[in-house]
């Protein structure tokens, strides 16, 4: 189930639906779920609920990725499958732009942990207890005014939060776009976060049968 990204003016556009749940890719800058106080009330979920009443959240993006995200219809079909998040029998794929020539593949097994004296950064912690396993997978470099960029294939583990952009960063090539994380460099060669949540699989609520869904970033091609 596959199909080129191309969000709509709202911010997300709808790429598969059934009657247990909805698949929406989600626009870079848009928050999955209001935020803290009325200037961030604006959010995917609150759009969707406007079209599609009933709808429940599932999991969560960050504001500047963009990508495949599932909702569900009705209490059952959204403890199901969240259920299949919690236990990580979900599979999922993230490409993503990255400053600097990088090749091969290889696993980052380093904790990531929020760094409160400077929000909204989180930071590797070797100490912290929880988990952070991302495995990635270089797929080809080429230039952009002279940098050398890389497309790499992201597949997380774990879901911390900011886990990919941080383990970017950790072993030296950060996601261009990233306000957070990259170096004056990374922010001139895009006006958005190069990552996008690209695969998407799990098992149907009702038929059990294997869910398997994928979409391309247009940053994804040259």
């Amino acid at each position: 189930m596959t199909q080129e990204s191309s969000p709509s003016p709202q911010g997300y556009h709808v790429h598969y639906r059934c009657d247990d749940f909805l698949i929406v890719c989600k626009s870079s800058g848009l928050l999955s779920v209001p935020g803290k106080g009325e200037h961030l009330y604006d959010s995917l979920l609150t759009r969707l609920e406007q079209d599609e009443p009933g709808i429940k959240l599932v999991h969560r993006l960050d504001r500047d990725t963009s990508g495949l995200m599932v909702f569900a219809f009705g209490y059952e079909a959204q403890r199901h499958i969240s259920k299949q998040f919690e236990a990580r029998h979900t599979d999922k794929a993230y490409q993503a732009l990255v400053l600097g020539e990088l090749r091969g593949a290889g696993t980052i097994d380093v904790p990531v942990r929020y760094e409160p004296l400077t929000p909204p950064l989180h930071v590797t912690d070797p100490d912290y207890p929880k988990k952070a396993l991302t495995h990635w997978q270089a797929v080809d470099s080429y230039a952009i005014d002279q940098h050398h960029v890389t497309r790499v294939a992201l597949n997380p583990v774990t879901g911390r939060s900011h886990q990919l952009r941080v383990h970017m960063k950790y072993i030296g090539h950060a996601i261009v776009g990233d306000a957070l994380y990259a170096d004056e460099t990374g922010l001139r060669l895009a006006d958005r976060l190069c990552l996008h949540s690209s695969k998407l699989c799990f098992d149907h609520p009702s038929t059990g049968e294997r869910m398997n869904f994928a979409l391309d970033a247009e940053f994804w091609r040259q």
